[in-house]
């Protein structure tokens, strides 16, 4: 009934006509296509930023924040969840712990979380930013845990489960490596994860509409500004669950505008803020078996659809699907942030992003 409900005012909500992309090249084929992903109902809302050298060559906002209440949405404000974005400010802020002699990447994780079960294997914060530790990754409903979890509470999750394999081994890309490693770092420190994170990268970083789901809350505005969550049906889209992503921060729970998420690609591609052989160590792919991961530590350092490398992360959660490109050789960088669970239209977003990457400036 309530899905019934939905699709009725979903077939009289104004979203756009379909428009033509016969004939248009770059950035305006670009532009058409993300329109098209709205007017076809394919999501919700979108925003999207492109870096050329820095300089902003599109911001837009596509469809809606709120659907019912017909906001649409701002590509400067409008507060999305970025989903696996936020590995890449966590990667950042690992980077900085390492530089001040805070922690050390080849260390075991037990030397700075004592009390957490013992495995058969031991595993360095390394093998964790690299999903090389044989964590495992959600079961069942994990995924979508509403629980008021602090990162200490989070482990509660999977503490007591064995090892996949052997660390240094094998891959397996997870967020709850990601819960463990934020452990670490709040450990290390001596401070809470979030609040090293806002001083340390945040703040420094220029990224004022970056937040935890905790800040947020306390932010004057989150209500204005932040998206409703979204999740795809058949027929029309509904209110995504709720979830409390506080555990997980480090590997999925931030929050941000498109505007700031393009500024971070922007701060990786200029390598700002640390040097430039710790950049050197996050985005190099880690190494399994002799083939490469296709991973650094917290980055993904791999190939988009037509073979160009890049850095940057994809990202899906509930109520959010993102992405973002910074591409090292073209200067470039793509962010495009969704409030909607994976809507399963990554081939469209990739057309819309290799017109961008291939324009003629």
């Amino acid at each position: 009934m309530v899905n019934l409900l939905a699709h009725i005012k979903n077939l009289f909500s104004p979203f756009p006509n379909i428009e033509s992309i016969e004939g248009l090249m770059g950035l305006e084929r670009a532009d058409a296509l993300f329109h098209n992903l709205v007017a076809e109902k394919k999501v919700p809302g979108l925003a999207v930023t492109v870096l050329d050298s820095g300089k902003k060559v599109l911001q837009k906002g596509y469809g809606f924040a709120y659907i019912d209440k017909r906001i649409k949405v701002h590509p400067k404000h409008t507060i999305f969840r970025i989903a696996s974005i936020s590995k890449c400010i966590t990667g950042l802020a690992l980077g900085k712990m390492v530089e001040d002699g805070i922690l050390d990447l080849d260390e075991s994780f037990y030397a700075y979380v004592p009390y957490y079960p013992k495995k058969k294997y031991d595993f360095t914060l390394r093998q964790l930013a690299g999903h090389t530790a044989g964590i495992r990754g959600y079961r069942g409903k994990e995924y979508a845990l509403n629980n008021d979890y602090s990162i200490k509470d989070g482990i509660e999750v999977f503490k007591n489960d064995p090892l996949f394999f052997e660390p240094g081994t094998s891959y397996l890309y997870n967020s709850f490596d990601f819960v463990l490693l934020s452990l670490a770092m709040q450990e290390a420190s001596g401070m809470l994860f979030e609040e090293y994170v806002k001083e340390n990268i945040l703040i420094p970083l220029g990224l004022e509409n970056t937040f935890s789901p905790d800040e947020l809350k306390n932010t004057s505005s989150s209500d204005t500004f932040k998206t409703q969550f979204y999740t795809k049906r058949a027929l029309c889209f509904t209110e995504a669950v709720e979830v409390n992503n506080t555990y997980k921060l480090a590997g999925g729970g931030y929050l941000s505008t498109c505007d700031d998420v393009a500024q971070l690609g922007q701060a990786i591609l200029e390598r700002r803020l640390l040097k430039s052989e710790t950049y050197e160590q996050l985005l190099a792919s880690e190494i399994i078996n002799g083939k490469p991961t296709c991973y650094g530590l917290g980055f993904q350092v791999s190939q988009d659809s037509n073979g160009r490398e890049f850095v940057g992360h994809v990202g899906n959660s509930v109520g959010a699907y993102t992405n973002l490109f910074a591409y090292p050789e073209q200067k470039k960088v793509v962010a495009i942030l969704t409030n909607c669970t994976d809507p399963k239209e990554q081939s469209a977003l990739d057309e819309a992003i290799d017109a961008i990457i291939e324009e003629v400036v």
